[in-house]
């Protein structure tokens, strides 16, 4: 445990960035980060962000066991499912960003508008069938949608994104409100030309070196020389 205070100090500062990115508002969404392989620190339910202290985020378990005064997220069912099924997951943040909620609740996924759409793993998208908030039956709607994605919306709610890392998870969560304004406006307009299957492989492949240390096939064209 000796990464937990770091940790809470990571999730508090992820949700103070969620908030002023206006991801979120008030206490509305959630974030997380991997303490162990089955326990994780989630933000506490009903705690506004501008008052939230790293003493205040909740150490959990994968089925709904909690340590501490403070309840966890009433949205914890999302966190521990990712974390239960993808190993990889080390930061949940979970958000109602205008432009993303707007589209959940016309439950219409994000196709490949634009290239950017593979930074979520695959050639859209998207949108979870509809579940009660909080619901166990709204966690499996959402781990569906997330098959071989690391995002997706949820349908008349707001999105969910995964990453190594909170700070990682946010990034994403701020790429997808993106995409999804860059969509509305775009069909605002017309049809958009949607960018095909092959294209999007190639895409993908370059998002597989995106990040990565050098010596780790990177990005295409590039050579290291020492």
């Amino acid at each position: 445990m000796d990464r937990e205070p770091a940790l809470r100090q990571q999730v508090v500062a992820a949700a103070m960035a969620m908030v002023a990115a206006g991801l979120s508002r008030g206490s509305s969404g959630n974030v997380s980060a991997r303490l162990t392989g089955d326990m994780f620190l989630v933000t506490p339910s009903g705690v506004p962000y501008a008052n939230m202290t790293a003493e205040m985020i909740v150490r959990a378990d994968l089925d709904g066991g909690y340590w501490g005064d403070l309840l966890p997220s009433t949205e914890w069912r999302l966190h521990a499912e990712i974390y239960r099924a993808r190993p990889e997951a080390g930061g949940v943040v979970h958000a109602h960003p205008t432009h993303a909620s707007a589209l959940a609740c016309l439950r219409r996924d994000i196709p490949a508008f634009h290239y950017m759409v593979a930074a979520a793993g695959g050639d859209s998208v998207r949108c979870a069938c509809y579940a009660t908030v909080a619901s166990a039956e709204l966690a499996a709607a959402m781990m569906a949608a997330l098959a071989g994605r690391t995002a997706c919306l949820l349908a008349n709610h707001g999105a969910v994104t995964l990453g190594r890392t909170a700070d990682a998870a946010l990034n994403l969560m701020a790429e997808i409100e993106q995409l999804a304004e860059q969509y509305a406006i775009a069909a605002s307009l017309g049809a958009p030309v949607l960018l095909d299957d092959d294209e999007m492989a190639r895409v993908s492949q370059v998002f597989a070196g995106y990040g990565r240390q050098a010596g780790a096939s990177a990005v295409s064209g590039v050579v290291r020389r020492g």
